[in-house]
């Protein structure tokens, strides 16, 4: 079952070199219904991915709070799952034992965590390549294991941070494609991060803009389309008409 995410007030503010301080994030409000699939866009250097970060708990905002549930998240969640750019794969092990890592770190038993990780496989496009190891993989394959390996999880809220940034333009398609699919499957409430207005408008049901940093949000920009949504929907005016409304909300006239 997915939950709510959201934040209060939230604010993150470092330090510079010379010690004074250096506002990163904020601050931001905003509320994600569960089941939900969001996307984040910006400028870089916004904030986009320390916001992620402090809703995944791996850091503590400077003021404000970010909620799971409306519960003040303090530390990761068992019900939160985050990915990055990077599918940081295991090398030495196969595409199998890669995605039923997470379950092998909870404890659960080899035949459970393979049961479930052989079920992932067809769903990503990856039966045939059970034993095969990360230096065989395509970048799009390797990015299909990362997500298996999140998927597997069961994850009520999935947080993806530029997830598919360093593919090439067809595989991000493909893979963004998959996305789409698994998670009309599975309804995990999502919040992605994607430098691609194309790609955020075509996913999500919600497009949120930050301004410069100190990121806030300056936009809240609904997406209509109906679903299930194909790469041709891309061509349709009312694709075009969204798309150029969140552009139009990160570069400013």
């Amino acid at each position: 079952m997915s939950v709510r995410i959201g934040a209060r007030g939230l604010a993150v503010v470092h330090s510079a070199p010379d010690g004074n301080p250096l506002p990163a994030l904020g601050p931001v409000t905003f509320k994600i219904d569960a089941g939900q699939f969001v996307a984040l866009v910006g400028p870089s250097g916004s904030g986009k991915s320390t916001l992620i970060r402090v809703l995944a708990g791996l850091i503590a905002p400077t003021r404000g709070e970010a909620t799971l549930d409306e519960r003040p998240i303090r530390e990761p969640s068992p019900q939160v799952a985050l990915m990055f750019q990077d599918a940081n794969l295991m090398p030495w092990r196969t595409v199998l034992d890669n995605i039923a890592l997470p379950l092998e770190l909870l404890g659960a038993a080899k035949l459970e965590r393979y049961e479930a990780a052989q079920g992932l496989l067809p769903r990503l496009g990856l039966s045939e390549f059970a034993q095969a190891y990360p230096g065989e993989l395509s970048g799009g394959m390797a990015q299909r294991v990362a997500l298996g390996r999140v998927l597997i999880q069961r994850p009520d809220v999935l947080l993806l941070d530029e997830p598919f940034g360093a593919l090439d333009a067809l595989t991000r398609e493909q893979v963004g494609a998959d996305l789409l699919e698994l998670w009309t499957q599975e309804r995990p409430t999502v919040l992605m991060v994607t430098h691609d207005i194309n790609e955020a408008v075509l996913l999500a049901d919600r497009v949120l803009v930050m301004s410069r940093r100190p990121g806030q949000i300056v936009a809240d920009i609904p997406v209509p389309l109906d679903r299930p949504r194909r790469m041709g929907d891309i061509y349709s005016d009312e694709f075009g008409r969204i798309a150029q409304q969140v552009r139009a909300k990160i570069e400013p006239a």
